[in-house]
Order: structure tokens, then C-alpha cells, then sequence
């Protein structure tokens, strides 16, 4: 079995224990077809923009969900759209770790989303940073995995080399956190509050 063949049953095995413990959830089986609508959309907006190295929503719509709907569901969103979109784009050992730094920030996203729905410009910040963050972990990984040696000297000059391509990803996040953040997250929630059974009220549905 090809080591590609082996981090997609491995990671498809993961996600799908992740996501039958969240249908165990408030949410249930109603709210976990919407993070599985969620999860498509990233992909395919991954999938569109893979002529352009490092500009793809994933990070943005992670974040977003997480906010809407929670950190576990922003979780699911990164990480299911991590190992989905490979499945088109390529599977490889970077797959996990892609998983695990958009499952992160799908996830920060819910932790911060107090602060997050009140401020477009803390939505932004957030986007800006995970693009670093995503940047710098995929390239420990790299060291970690192919070498030369994980290193303070041998990061340096690995990321400086990776630096516009993470420049790209954080500009792509504050572009579409900063246009569309608030409005999707504020569809989403009122979409949530629906297969939960409880409807928003007229204040609430104005945020």
C-alpha cells in the first residue's frame, strides 16, 4: 500500500471518529450535515484556487465556522477540508499536519469568538496570523520530517524561503474575513439556531 493510500485511510479513520463524537453534540445529525456543506465548500474553493500558491479559504472559512457554530465544529471544517482537498490535490505525509493547523485555527476561532463577532478587524488579525502560523508549522514539519537538521539556523533559512508564500495566505485571509467574515458568520448561526430548534430573535438575528 502506497504511503499516500495510508495517510488518507488514516486520516479519513480520525475524521470520521472526530465527526461521529461531534454528531453526538447539541447539534446532532442536522448540524453535522452543515459542517459537511462547510467542508465541501473549502474544498472546492481550495480546489479553484490551486493555481495560486497559498491563496485558498480554507483558513478563512475554518475560522468563520468555528466562531458560528463552535470550536469543535471549526475543527472539523479545517481538518475535513484539509484531507478532502488532498484527496484531489495530492495526499503525502504533510497531510496530517495540515489537519492538525486548520483543525487549529478552525478551532481558535470558536475559543475567540466572543471577541471575533464584535470586531472585523479581530477577525482579520486572526486570518493574518494563522497565515504565518500555518506557514512556520508546515515548515517545521518539513524540517522535522526531510531534514537537514531541526534547527534555529536550518528554520530560518527554510521559512525565509516560504515567507512570501505565507504573505500570500495571511493577505487572502484578511481579504475574505475582512469582506465576508461578519455576514457569514451571522448566516451561519442563524442557519445553526434552525437545526437546533431554536429560532433568533429580531435582535439577534441583526448581528
Amino acid at each position: 500500500m502506497s504511503i499516500s493510500a495510508i495517510v488518507s485511510l488514516g486520516g479519513l479513520l480520525v475524521l470520521l471518529l472526530g465527526l461521529v463524537f461531534y454528531e453526538r453534540g447539541r447539534g446532532g445529525a442536522r448540524e453535522l450535515g452543515l459542517v459537511a456543506v462547510l467542508i465541501a465548500a473549502a474544498t472546492a474553493g481550495r480546489i479553484a484556487f490551486a493555481a495560486i500558491p497559498s491563496a485558498q479559504p480554507v483558513t478563512a472559512i475554518a475560522i468563520v465556522t468555528g466562531v458560528a457554530l463552535g470550536p469543535r465544529a471549526g475543527a472539523a471544517v479545517g481538518a475535513g477540508a484539509a484531507l478532502l482537498s488532498n484527496t484531489f490535490l495530492g495526499q503525502g505525509p504533510w497531510t496530517p499536519w495540515q489537519m492538525l493547523f486548520w483543525g487549529l485555527a478552525g478551532a481558535s476561532g470558536g475559543l475567540l469568538a466572543p471577541a471575533l463577532r464584535r470586531s472585523r478587524w479581530a477577525l482579520m488579525l486572526l486570518g493574518a496570523i494563522w497565515g504565518l502560523v500555518f506557514g512556520a508549522g508546515m515548515d517545521i514539519w518539513q524540517l522535522a520530517s526531510f531534514g537537514p537538521a531541526l534547527t534555529l539556523s536550518a528554520f530560518v533559512a527554510v521559512h525565509a524561503r516560504a515567507v512570501p508564500f505565507d504573505i500570500v495566505h495571511a493577505t487572502t485571509n484578511v481579504i475574505l474575513l475582512g469582506v465576508a467574515g461578519l455576514p457569514l458568520i451571522g448566516l451561519l448561526e442563524r442557519s445553526a439556531q434552525r437545526v437546533r430548534g431554536r429560532w433568533l430573535s429580531p435582535e439577534e438575528a441583526k448581528r
